[in-house]
């Protein structure tokens, strides 16, 4: 997030809330644009296919389809346009691409918009109006933005939208994105990428891989300039038998990667499969090596939350049996590996994987990555909360990121088109499926899964279906239907409900063997490399 919590709360005066069931996957934030709402009278749009929650507390509901986003802010950005309602002097002073982009942008009249998303000119109007009058305005979005073929692209929309009504660097604006999952901030500030080092570094740049290489007293081309691959990368190779081996730490595969009858060829493929957890998952029996990890609950550090807020974590309780934090294991197999070679590590600023706590892997951390520089468990300790960049240790830290200036120096507007998703509803598979959270589970459902009382509240799978395509299937009184796409099927309780609009279901893929990513498509975004889990094509008959 560019902006804090607080502040969009306390200050935005508009809430453009799309891609993100906030008061589900993310209920606290959820809870404060609620009070917003109600407290002080900021205005809400919410832009989503779905009722969600969150639009009983909306000015204004834009139901678009999904797959059309880019489409619905172009559209909304030529209606501002149009009225001239745009921040000339922002855009002039601290922006770049401008007309190109305003080139793009008139080629989306409302009339052209209304058709490709669904949604009415005069919601298109009312929308735009609002973003341009009641400011600053705050834009949340979560993976319904991202999950897509289109993520990057729909993201860079959302960035043009807020330059055009010089929505950033502000108290109550920003780009704010709503991390997924605990720490996945944290994880990609350090190095949980394939093609940066810890800070956002390019492991493509010469400068940084002879940084990182002199710290850890290696060779410079023992440090590739080659950009890594993802996870959605990994798993056609191995089902290619290109990928030998793999170590997966906290993450089930199994459940939370698209296609799921492709991920298990590919893991019946891997050579070796080492898995690092805390329960057996369904991944697990995949696995030739489990490796016990310790939970949140037993172990030090610090999580990285989705407004960059660096947050102690203190060891509560003592780990069952043989489990061993994460960092532990992991710099012990390092150690192993390097014993094995007869390899030293000569030279190193920082001795190699020889640590004896988490704090002295906080000061390598603020060693070489300039956006942790003046984070240090002390500063910590006495109770500073400290959002990054944190530039040194006198350095406060910046709740709200490109106040001025950009960090790349102007803002560049960037030219971007409607594309469709990769899969859309033909006759042989005629509804739309988008997948997400419910309030209860979480992702892959190995903890949520094993607390009876949130079992006991939502013990099984359900599918989302409309009132018109239940009537058309003749679900007729019968609780499950079989919903199946070009991939697989699965079989669940049908939810008749108007949440979801005719046309399209909705499931979730907290429940083994009857998880939405049986499915979804794994299409992805050329530039990010996630897949496409929002929009795929599917049928749906009674069972």
């Amino acid at each position: 997030m560019t902006n804090s919590i607080d502040d969009i709360a306390d200050f935005a005066q508009a809430f453009f809330v799309i891609g993100t069931n906030t008061t589900e996957n993310h209920p606290v934030i959820g809870m404060r644009i609620r009070q917003a709402v109600r407290q002080r009278g900021a205005k809400l749009i919410v832009a989503d296919p779905r009722k969600i929650d969150l639009t009983d507390f909306a000015t204004l509901h834009l139901r678009h389809k999904s797959g059309t986003d880019i489409a619905l802010i172009n559209g909304l950005m030529h209606i501002i346009l149009a009225n001239g309602w745009e921040d000339k002097d922002f855009i002039k002073e601290r922006t770049e691409g401008f007309e190109e982009f305003k080139a793009v942008v008139e080629e989306y009249p409302p009339e052209r918009v209304a058709e490709i998303t669904g949604v009415a000119v005069e919601q298109l109007q009312q929308a735009a109006e609002i973003l341009a009058q009641e400011k600053p305005a705050a834009v949340l979005w979560a993976m319904g933005i991202t999950q897509h073929t289109t993520g990057v692209a729909n993201v860079l929309s959302l960035a043009n939208l807020q330059m055009l009504l010089g929505n950033m660097g502000v108290p109550g604006g920003g780009a704010n994105p709503l991390r997924g999952q605990n720490n996945v901030q944290g994880a990609c500030d350090l190095g949980g990428l394939p093609n940066v080092y810890p800070g956002y570094q390019k492991v493509t740049n010469p400068e940084f891989q002879g940084k990182f290489a002199q710290a850890w007293g290696l060779p410079e081309d023992q440090l590739s300039l080659d950009v890594g691959l993802t996870a959605t990368e990994m798993m056609p190779l191995a089902a290619e038998g290109k990928l030998k081996a793999i170590h997966i730490l906290g993450e089930d595969p199994l459940m939370s990667e698209p296609d799921t009858n492709h991920i298990r060829k590919a893991m019946e493929t891997i050579e070796l499969v080492i898995l690092q957890e805390i329960f057996p998952s369904e991944t697990a029996p995949y696995a030739d090596i489990l490796l016990p990890g310790a939970s949140f609950a037993e172990k030090s550090g610090t999580f990285t939350n989705t407004e960059r807020r660096i947050q102690l974590v203190r060891k509560a309780i003592e780990s069952p049996g043989e489990a061993k934090p994460d960092w532990w294991i992991i710099s012990e197999l390092a150690k192993k590996i390097l014993a094995s070679g007869e390899r030293q590590v000569k030279g190193a600023e920082f001795s190699a994987w020889d640590y004896h706590d988490t704090g002295e892997i906080m000061d390598e951390i603020a060693a070489l990555t300039p956006i942790y520089a003046g984070v240090s468990y002390q500063r910590l300790l006495n109770g500073e909360t400290l959002q990054w960049p944190v530039k040194d240790q006198d350095h406060p830290g910046t709740p709200i990121l490109h106040v001025g200036q950009f960090s790349r120096g102007k803002g560049r507007f960037s030219p971007v088109e409607h594309i469709p998703p990769a899969e859309v509803p033909d006759k042989e598979y005629p509804l739309l499926l988008s997948t997400g959270r419910v309030l209860y589970h979480w992702h892959g459902g190995q903890m949520t899964r094993r607390s009876q009382g949130l079992l006991k509240i939502y013990p099984q799978p359900l599918i989302e279906v409309s009132d018109l395509d239940a009537e058309k299937i003749g679900l007729n009184g019968s609780k499950r239907v079989r919903v199946s796409s070009r991939r697989g099927s699965i079989e669940a309780e049908a939810l008749v409900t108007d949440r979801v609009p005719p046309g399209m279901v909705y499931a979730n893929f907290h429940f083994p063997g009857a998880g939405a990513n049986e499915l979804t498509i794994a299409a992805l975004d050329p530039v990010a490399k996630i897949p496409e889990y929002k929009v795929c094509a599917v049928k749906i008959e009674a069972v």
